[in-house]
């Protein structure tokens, strides 16, 4: 499994797997244009602009009107008034899984995360081979916990891991010791700590899984541009 990162944080997210499906759009479309050739599918969580970008969304559907845009019911009156076409739209439901009658086959489902807009991970399994050989990845940023979310032995988790949490205390008590508008409770209400992130991974990933921490605070943020390849 490739994957390529081309943006992670509260300034824009949007990563490709295998070369062809993208989960999020928040960047502008400069950043997706070299990859749009190769893009059969892009999946999206919120509205929150630094994971949906309206102008770029309408100018990846024009200028490839094949491209599938996967999302859950929440998300469809804003592609649509970005400019995507109901058909090139499929709706998913949480929970429930699909697939794409694609080279990759992709077999994917959504599931509910708690943030302060409705938002969504994703579950994507990549056939390898056989009908029961596949490559697996979750997706799961913008919320404040993972409980009751299960993803046993997968090989690559884009979890994220937004901030440690005895540092944001910190900069909080500072914050409003001085009086000062303090952000960071929010995010800790929103955002998985990196110690969230961590306990629920050691329930979850085996030795041969991969973890890319995902949307972090700025100064811990994972490397722009990153690409990888996970092989089991």
């Amino acid at each position: 499994m490739i994957y390529k990162i081309l943006a992670t944080g509260s300034d824009g997210n949007c990563v490709i797997i295998n070369d062809t499906l993208m989960i999020d759009c928040g960047v502008p479309y400069k950043t997706v244009e070299p990859h749009l050739g190769a893009l059969n599918i892009v999946l999206l969580t919120h509205l929150h602009g630094d994971h949906f970008n309206p102008a770029t969304i309408r100018r990846m559907a024009y200028d490839k009107p094949s491209l599938r845009f996967g999302c859950c019911e929440w998300m469809v009156c804003a592609l649509i008034a970005a400019g995507v076409k109901k058909t090139q739209i499929d709706v998913f439901d949480l929970d429930k899984w699909g697939t794409y009658n694609l080279t990759m086959r992709p077999w994917i489902s959504p599931f509910k995360l708690t943030h302060n807009a409705d938002n969504c991970g994703w579950r994507v399994w990549i056939e390898t081979g056989g009908p029961s050989e596949y490559e697996r990845l979750i997706y799961a940023t913008d919320t404040g916990t993972l409980d009751g979310i299960e993803a046993k032995g997968y090989d690559l988790y884009m979890i994220e891991a937004n901030h440690i949490r005895a540092e944001l205390e910190a900069r909080l008590a500072e914050k409003e010791a001085n009086g000062e508008y303090a952000y960071e409770r929010r995010a800790a209400e929103n955002h998985l700590s990196m110690e969230q992130a961590m306990d629920w991974l050691a329930d979850n990933m085996r030795p041969w899984g991969v973890w890319i921490p995902m949307h972090g605070h700025k100064d811990k943020e994972a490397i722009m541009c990153q690409e990888s390849a996970i092989t089991g």
